[in-house]
């Protein structure tokens, strides 16, 4: 796992070592840059496979004709080494992934990309054609960044590494805001910056002669298995322990999140079938009860035999995290248990450089409770709208809990799904800011300011390009897909565990999985209200029932309390006149509203005031 950064056309050395310099957490191992015919190449490394110097980078091709710069690890790269070395008598000089992608763009060019099973980022530069070759991993596991000004592309592992360039610019896209609002991420390929732009999964783009083009090599298809449910489940049960035993090579220490749930605890389970030795497991927990779940991680532990390793977390230490952690994370993003995962990731790099963790099987596998909800959708939508009005009024007088997911909260967030397009519905179910309450909060000089009003417009986006898929279940995954997974989950693990140089690992999102869980009908994910129908049973005799029966928690914190007590000084701050007015953005009534609401408990107006304090400590770290 490293850092990368680079540019093409405008640009020197000292501008590449700036940008180099913003990714030194990503890479602490080793430090590089070159600068050669209008091309700069910059890496910072994690060393994990062949830690030795000649695999550093940037790697040069034996004859100098290419050269590479790489995020990522390469899961089939032995398999892909040996049969470059028998069918192309290739030779090799280092142990390296590096060193195979780039023999195989010798031999395959752009369509390299086909042969690659892995997380990755990379660049590639041949100097004969001239040509920049820049490309992303199928599900967006490693994050990729770039701007294009005329001449120049920029690009980087994270957005603080292309900012120290010339030719990029710091304007915000109010769009991207304006999206940020509902989200509680920008959705790519915006980026919160207006010229700056995040790759997207399965994706490439080409610069050649001062022109840049960005092209497609794999996309999530549906399809229609003539599998029992039987025979997928054996075939998942293989497929998934191979994924896991593939993800297994390391040249250093090796451990494992467990956080007592079905995901984390499978992918601990398989490993420690295929290891020879008691693998390593850790875990956070919390003092608020509600949000703990480390007596379950200890139980599995327990039956799986491994050496685990637990650590508290208590209120003083994440409340002291928070502007840190916002300072590091380049966009504004408001998903709160980055928080946590941060110190997973931190107590677990104490012990190890490379982690495992169970990311990606509510997407494939319907886990979320949303999927729950969908049962609910249409029945509610046929009371009518004077119905779905009392519905409202009578939520508003619920008893207002700061539990984890409490009962006041899931039917505020439900009825937010009221009322719109199918499309829209799990992305509102999941976001802090409705149209309605944009509408608000906006100063209006600013809401018409906004190239649209249209907030959900990466959702159009999506089907304006895959009228393919058909199904309100598959169109559902394939937003979380394409949204959700690669924007908020996958950007909050690659973050929160670079900052520790950590390495994380996803067996769930290998792409030969994906394309077989994505080829199953809906009744072998969910049935009724029963979720990872078919992942419940492969396990069933493996981890305990109470592990696999039990409902979808989350990572959380105790946010709602927090806002109340320890946070409240900090919200107070970041939400008074004198800090909002530095941008003008926000109608502070509405915002004092918000306020008063919470602390009075009138409302829990968690996620929305936390989507305002995250955007303002990254305004006042990154533009003000």
């Amino acid at each position: 796992m490293c850092g990368l950064a680079g540019f093409a056309g405008k640009g020197n050395e000292g501008d590449l070592r700036r940008m180099i310099a913003k990714l030194r957490h990503r890479g602490p191992d080793n430090e590089q840059v070159i600068v050669r015919d209008g091309v700069g190449f910059g890496h910072a490394r994690l060393s994990i496979i062949d830690p030795a110097p000649e695999a550093n980078q940037p790697f040069f091709s034996a004859d100098g004709k290419l050269m590479i710069i790489f995020n990522g690890e390469i899961y089939n790269f032995l398999e892909l080494r040996e049969r470059l070395e028998v069918s192309n008598s290739q030779r090799f000089r280092t142990s390296s992934d590096t060193e195979v992608i780039l023999a195989l763009y010798a031999i395959h060019g752009e369509d390299l990309l086909q042969h690659l099973s892995g997380m990755f980022a990379f660049a590639i530069y041949d100097f004969e054609k001239r040509k920049l070759v820049v490309a992303r991993d199928r599900l967006g596991e490693k994050p990729l960044y770039y701007a294009h000004e005329g001449d120049t592309v920029v690009f980087g592992s994270e957005i603080k590494a292309l900012l120290p360039h010339p030719a990029v610019s710091r304007d915000i896209d109010l769009q991207g805001l304006h999206q940020y609002l509902t989200f509680d991420y920008v959705p790519g390929p915006r980026s919160i910056f207006g010229k700056i732009h995040k790759l997207e999964p399965g994706s490439y783009f080409v610069f050649q002669d001062g022109q840049l083009k960005n092209k497609k090599y794999w996309d999530i298809r549906f399809g229609q298995s003539t599998l029992s449910f039987e025979e997928a489940t054996h075939e998942f049960s293989r497929r998934l322990e191979e994924s896991v035993a593939g993800k297994l090579i390391s040249d250093v220490p090796l451990g494992f999140f467990l956080s007592g749930g079905i995901d984390s605890s499978t992918v601990a389970y398989f490993a420690q079938k295929n290891s020879s030795t008691r693998i390593r497991t850790f875990s956070v927990g919390f003092e608020n009860a509600s949000y703990d779940e480390s007596a379950y991680a200890r139980q599995v532990a327990e039956q799986l035999g491994s050496l685990h390793t637990s650590e508290v977390l208590t209120e003083k230490e994440a409340v002291e995290l928070i502007p840190g952690i916002a300072q590091q994370v380049d966009e504004p993003f408001a998903d709160p248990s980055i928080i946590p995962t941060y110190l997973l990731a931190r107590f677990t790099r104490k012990n190890v450089t490379v982690a495992l963790g169970g990311d990606g099987s509510d997407e494939l596998l319907a886990g979320y409770p949303t999927f729950i909800a969908d049962r609910f959708v249409r029945p509610a939508r046929a009371l009518g709208s004077v119905a779905r009005l009392a519905l409202k009024s009578a939520a508003a007088l619920m008893p207002v809990s700061d539990e984890n997911i409490g009962t006041d909260f899931k039917v505020a967030q439900f009825l937010k799904g009221l009322g719109v397009s199918e499309d829209y519905t799990h992305p509102l179910w999941l976001s802090s800011f409705t149209p309605q309450m944009t509408r608000e909060l906006w100063q209006p000089s600013i809401y018409k300011q906004l190239s649209s009003p249209d907030y959900l417009e990466p959702v159009d986006r999506i089907f304006q390009s895959r009228g393919d898929v058909t199904g309100r279940f598959h169109r559902d995954a394939l937003v979380y897909c394409k949204t959700y997974l690669p924007d908020d989950i996958l950007f909050k693990v690659d973050r929160a565990s670079m900052l520790t140089s950590l390495e994380v690992r996803a067996p769930f999102l290998d792409h030969t999985l994906v394309d077989f869980l994505t080829s199953l009908p809906e009744g072998y994910k969910r049935q009724g209200i029963n979720t990872k129908r078919i992942l419940k049973a492969a396990m069933r005799g493996k981890l305990p029932d109470n592990i696999i029966g039990r409902p979808k928690k989350g990572f959380g914190i105790p946010l709602s309390a927090w806002l109340k007590k320890d946070l409240r000084k900090l919200c107070d701050d970041l939400l008074s006149h004198s800090s909002l007015s530095r941008h003008g953005f926000f109608n502070q009534e509405y915002v004092d509203r918000l306020r008063r609401e919470h602390y009075t408990s009138r409302k829990n107006n968690r996620k929305e005031l936390w989507n305002l304090m995250i955007f303002q400590l990254w305004y006042d770290n990154h533009i003000r």
